[in-house]
């Protein structure tokens, strides 16, 4: 039954993107305004989907980010995208290059002002976002990031990237980390949905002014700590211990 909802989500999920992603290029062509509309009307109703048909509800936790803030975000599902899109009044995204291509999505990111990115190159990436980021800097709106570089599934240890503390001491922004258990319902390489809980949690700010290393420990084991409590409390606690990283000197 499990795998008959998922295909039943599937169809209606990418037939929607694809006419409401039609219908709604007017909308994207005229303002960013109107392509925030449509990116939210198409993430409530997908959300909206995924309880009806899947069985699968959505929790937001804790204080939505407002204004000019850096989220780092665990990243776990496509549908932790979708949430963050749903919740946050100004989202943007930092995401891989690749995703400029995409049909209808890639449109729509570049159109709210995401910053495509090589994951690859390392120096590279930082530069583009710093540089992207200072063009859109002074307009409103929260920018979201991954500091793995990634989609990690639960469980999975990967190490976080420097990008984020570099874009928090560069534009002297305030830092929310968020966390989340989605990947348990909605996995990476999976087309199943399964039913739950799928909890986004955003964490107590970090203000501006933390030096680099902290900041980075601070994040990431805020992040971390968060994530394996979400998804213990719906039957998925953490096999083995995380490994703990010490702090660098400053």
């Amino acid at each position: 039954m499990t795998i008959l909802r998922s295909l039943v989500f599937d169809i209606l999920f990418y037939g929607l993107l694809a006419v409401q992603g039609i219908l709604c290029l007017p909308l994207v062509l005229w303002s960013r305004g109107g392509t925030y509309w449509a990116l939210k009307t198409y993430c409530r109703i997908t959300i909206w989907l995924l309880e009806k048909i899947v069985g699968l509800k959505v929790e937001v936790r804790g204080t939505v980010p407002q204004g000019d803030v850096i989220v780092a975000s665990k990243h776990q599902s496509f549908l932790d995208i979708l949430i963050h899109m749903r919740e946050l009044p100004r989202a943007r995204f930092i995401m891989k290059k690749e995703l400029r291509w995409a049909p209808i999505l890639g449109l729509y990111a570049l159109r709210i002002g995401s910053i495509p990115v090589h994951r690859g190159r390392k120096g590279e990436t930082v530069n583009k976002m710093v540089a992207r980021e200072a063009r859109e800097n002074g307009a409103p709106g929260q920018l979201v990031i991954y500091p793995q570089g990634t989609r990690v599934a639960p469980h999975v240890d990967a190490p976080y990237k420097v990008g984020a503390g570099v874009l928090y001491q560069r534009f002297g922004k305030t830092c929310v980390p968020a966390a989340t258990n989605a990947g348990l319902f909605w996995g990476r390489n999976s087309w199943v949905r399964k039913p739950g809980l799928a909890i986004v949690e955003y964490l107590d700010p970090i203000p501006p002014g933390v030096k680099l290393s902290s900041f980075m420990l601070q994040m990431e084991e805020a992040v971390e700590t968060a994530s394996d409590a979400l998804m213990a409390e719906v039957g998925h606690p953490r096999p083995t211990a995380r490994p703990l990283r010490a702090p660098k000197a400053e």
